[in-house]
């Protein structure tokens, strides 16, 4: 089968056309092997798209097999895809229908191998703030959905924290479906910088949906402004909301068009 690797700030997709998919074994196997970072090509998660007029359909599988409704990074790697095949222009909108909706995006610019794109990312729902326990400690978490399960705490950002409290709000019984976690802190009222703890993957560079929801969180109870730059390990990210919705901006490279040979 053919695979596409590319990825965005960082969090990187493997895409593989629903044709060339079809027959092979389920999902979350397939998901698993090709991301596996040692004995596979290695990617956060896996896309299996079908391109249709205007965009495709995609569906996400995390790097452990496991579903995941959308990625604001993973659409983006998809329409750049699509961007490099079908020669698409500046200006130009390319839709992804995604299991958490059909996501818009405009291409605003295309030069050295990066097709940076503002995605039409819809409404948050769900905005609550909860105090958890975790690690034997009280966690004031902010909850939401963007497409796809948030938490969100603010207040220090550090590599010790991510792997414990960040890891342990990921799978905990708060959140039957599990969540993506962000450790947030607000820097400046336009800037807030984020580590990702990503369900079903782990630490991750960078996270489109991850962006979005520190960006709401950040909005809605850290006085930051609502047009923000979104700072990760893997890069910056701008994120606005307005009456619309969210718009998420960044930009995506393909690395390589491969051919998987293990059976």
């Amino acid at each position: 089968m053919n695979l596409i690797k590319a990825h965005a700030f960082g969090n990187d997709f493997l895409l593989i056309d629903a044709y060339d998919f079809s027959g092979l074994p389920h999902p979350l196997t397939v998901a698993r092997d090709v991301c596996d970072r040692h004995r596979g090509i290695g990617a956060d998660g896996l896309i299996v798209f079908e391109t249709r007029a205007g965009g495709a359909s995609m569906q996400l599988f995390n790097a452990d097999g496991s579903h995941s409704e959308v990625s604001g990074n993973g659409v983006r790697c998809l329409a750049a895809w699509l961007a490099s095949t079908q020669q698409l222009e500046e200006g130009v909108f390319v839709e992804i229908d995604t299991d958490a909706g059909l996501k818009t995006l405009e291409l605003l610019d295309r030069r050295d191998g990066r097709y940076t794109f503002c995605a039409a990312m819809g409404e948050p729902e769900r905005i609550e703030q909860h105090v958890l326990q975790v690690e034997g400690q009280s966690v004031t978490a902010v909850t939401l959905r963007v497409g796809n399960p948030q938490c969100v705490v603010l207040g220090d950002v550090t590599e010790a924290r991510l792997h414990t409290i960040g890891r342990a709000l990921a799978v905990h019984p708060h959140f039957p479906e599990g969540t993506n976690v962000e450790l947030a802190t607000v820097e400046a009222a336009d800037r807030v910088r984020i580590l990702i703890w990503e369900r079903g993957v782990g630490p991750t560079e960078a996270s489109g949906t991850g962006a979005c929801a520190a960006a709401v969180a950040a909005i809605r109870f850290g006085n930051a402004s609502r047009d923000v730059q979104v700072v990760s390990p893997g890069g910056t990210q701008r994120v606005e909301w307005d009456d619309d919705g969210l718009f998420l901006t960044g930009w995506a490279e393909i690395i390589a068009d491969s051919r998987w040979l293990k059976s």
